[in-house]
């Protein structure tokens, strides 16, 4: 008996009845974005490790355990189907000069990859939009960006959004914040689990979250 092939755990087909929900989305964000002046950027769905590697972190979890990683076939580099759209989008500007005395206001979508534990929300494969903002300084970007999503979220009907903003304050500051949370957590070597000494020694903290 022929047996019957199923879609990868954790990726998903999306059928004709589905389609339609996913072209209004994709109408109403790149209506949002083009208003705010950002112009799509597409990208491969490949890249090499090594960006990855260096843009996220080694030590982090998605390098170490949730990358979908592969030798090419010519055994000269190592592959990764992309976990995430930021390393992917930076490599294009550098790469085409697109930085170069200039600003840019860019955005992508489609589909990254991670292998995690599929549940409700959470698949291996998922779709993302993700916006970059080049060469602006200062807290106006930022504001921007806030703005920008609260819109989107209207025209797509999401309701009851909250947005929490953290911020880990000067370098100085963070330099600090990283050195006493290294040492809390020395301190607790015992209670940690076997990845977890590695993880806080090579701990990075960004310079603020949106959440």
């Amino acid at each position: 008996m022929t047996k019957a092939f199923q879609a990868i755990r954790g990726m998903n087909d999306i059928l004709p009845g589905e389609s339609a929900g996913w072209q209004r989305l994709e109408a109403t964000v790149r209506e949002v974005l083009a208003a705010y002046g950002y112009q799509e950027i597409r990208l491969p769905l490949v890249e090499k490790t090594e960006l990855f590697v260096r843009s996220i972190g080694e030590v982090t979890d998605i390098v170490g355990k949730e990358m979908y990683t592969f030798p090419d076939r010519d055994g000269s580099d190592s592959l990764t189907l992309r976990p995430e759209g930021t390393a992917g989008c930076a490599r294009a500007c550098i790469e085409h000069g697109l930085l170069h005395h200039q600003t840019q206001r860019l955005w992508y979508a489609g589909p990254m990859f991670r292998y995690e534990k599929p549940q409700k929300g959470r698949y291996r494969q998922f779709h993302q939009v993700g916006v970059e903002a080049y060469g602006m300084m200062g807290p106006d970007i930022d504001a921007e960006l806030i703005c920008l999503s609260a819109r989107l979220w209207r025209r797509l009907g999401i309701r009851d959004v909250a947005l929490q903003i953290n911020s880990l304050g000067s370098s100085a500051a963070r330099a600090a914040y990283r050195e006493r949370l290294v040492g809390y957590f020395t301190a607790r070597r015992g209670e940690l689990d076997e990845d977890s000494p590695v993880s806080y020694t090579h701990l990075t903290l960004p310079t603020s979250d949106l959440v």
